[in-house]
């Protein structure tokens, strides 16, 4: 005889299912508010639930709680256990412990004011659209989202829900930010019409080739898969998806555009104001495929004039021998050391390191990445502008702490989803460049691309699993 009891795993579906709807219908944030929306807890901190504790995830989790302004109340991870994991368990033995953020919010959204999202790039969404629906405050790892629509949905959800949201670029917290800033409205920095940016070090996928999707593996015991896909459309579990090999793959990560040019030319792109490219050209692909990123690619963001400002072409290269052409008087490269190395080894310096040239009216500046300064060329050019340039007021919080005192109502995010979107949203018609190996002509306005029918469908990015297309309505 047919039992009539359910499975565990199709009880906690309904249970999910029933508390989205639960939330879409009550207009989402009044569902589970804040203890305080634009405060802390009563213990003069912010309740904090971190998604992703292990790899870069577990770095926020640190990072989060040395500002003592966290207390940890959640850990969700859907690999919980794992070897990565086991550092932040450790740290935290008797917080609760979840696989799914849904369960998380499910069984402790009153406890929760804040959420750390130290996922994948492509998983980012779902969590921090729930997080942001249920007046959480959002601390979410670059880039914001893997498709630009998500990443549009993301800036509208800070927007709706009036809460802190800070993209996980830390330089915007540090000295070049603050610099960068001073020089623009001091007019050191002015009419800039050309800026090249490159990435040259080894990625995961330099000497990778792919046919087509990676073969089936059995799912390790430990791990939820489906939870881990998130919107994703199913793949077939393989562990070279695993552990930050994800960002191999279109279908889950962003390239070395995605991953560093949040680092590089973050601050130009706010700073001169530089919002949303009219084109984008795939000038250079070696190695391409349908499945992984190229071996190299050099990409041209052409932008507008913006008032005053003249129009300007950002250059990206990346790959490593893609070496991009840069002025004979550069001198030594500026390498930040405070760069967290990858997980595969770290950044060579001794060949030509991540950074940026930026060519202005009258003058030429170089810089690194991160919160590395910019420096004038060349150098009798340098010394001459010395005593001419303006004093740069240092950090008064660092990236995280700057987060958790904007959750407190004490500062304004230095990298809100209001920021960052749009640099993501440039680097994300990067993306779809290398992907269909073209020229895109994009208007910014109605946000469309206008030349390429199935460049401008994946805008979008791939339809979610049925369980999932909640998360676009929240």
């Amino acid at each position: 005889m047919k039992s009539n009891r359910l499975s565990k795993s199709t009880v906690a579906q309904m249970r999910r299912r029933s508390f989205l709807k639960g939330v879409l219908a009550a207009g989402a944030a009044s569902v589970f508010a804040p203890r305080v929306l634009l405060g802390a807890g009563s213990s003069g901190k912010v309740n904090l639930a971190c998604c992703g504790i292990g790899n870069r995830g577990a770095d926020d989790v640190k990072a989060l709680q040395a500002t003592g302004l966290a207390n940890i109340v959640a850990l969700c991870d859907t690999d919980m256990g794992a070897p990565h994991t086991q550092e932040v368990l450790k740290m935290f033995p008797d917080v609760p412990r979840f696989q799914d953020f849904r369960q998380m919010f499910d069984k402790m959204g009153k406890d929760i004011e804040a959420v750390s999202v130290g996922v994948p790039d492509f998983s980012h969404f779902a969590i921090a659209m729930l997080a942001m629906s249920l007046g959480k405050h959002v601390y979410c790892e670059k880039p914001m989202a893997h498709s630009f629509r998500q990443i549009e949905l993301m800036m509208q959800a800070e927007k709706k829900y009036k809460v802190a949201a800070q993209m996980g670029n830390q330089g915007h917290s540090e000295a070049n930010y603050f610099q960068y800033k001073a020089w623009v409205d001091a007019g050191i920095i002015k009419n800039v019409t050309k800026i090249t940016a490159y990435m040259n070090s080894s990625r995961r996928w330099h000497g990778m080739k792919a046919s087509g999707l990676l073969p089936e593996q059995p799912i390790p015991p430990g791990l939820d898969w489906d939870v881990w896909l998130t919107t994703a459309e199913d793949h077939k579990y393989n562990k070279g998806y695993m552990n930050g090999d994800w960002r191999s793959w279109f279908d889950f990560g962003n390239g070395a555009l995605g991953d560093w040019g949040a680092h590089i030319f973050d601050t130009s792109h706010e700073f001169l104001k530089l919002g949303l490219p009219t084109e984008v050209e795939a000038v250079k692909l070696e190695g391409y495929s349908q499945f992984i990123f190229p071996q190299a690619s050099t990409l041209a963001f052409r932008f507008p004039a913006r008032g005053s400002q003249p129009p300007c072409e950002l250059t990206w290269y990346d790959g490593q021998h893609n070496l991009p052409p840069l002025p004979s008087n550069l001198g030594a490269a500026v390498v930040d050391p405070n760069i967290p190395p990858p997980t595969t080894g770290s950044i060579d310096t001794k060949k030509l390191p991540p950074g940026k040239v930026i060519y202005g009216e009258g003058l030429t500046f170089k810089g690194g990445t991160h919160g590395s300064t910019l420096q004038i060329i060349p150098e009798e050019k340098a010394k001459e502008m010395a005593s001419k340039l303006p004093p740069v007021p240092k950090s008064p919080s660092n990236h995280w702490k700057n987060f958790l005192l904007t959750a407190m109502g004490q500062e304004k995010c230095r990298s809100s989803f209001a920021v960052a979107g749009p640099l993501c949203q440039t680097m994300a018609l990067g993306v779809i460049a290398q992907r269909v190996n073209a020229k895109l002509a994009f208007d910014p306005v109605t946000k469309q691309i206008t030349n390429h029918k199935v460049a401008n469908g994946l805008l979008a990015g791939v339809p979610p699993r049925p369980e999932w297309e909640q998360y676009y309505k929240l």
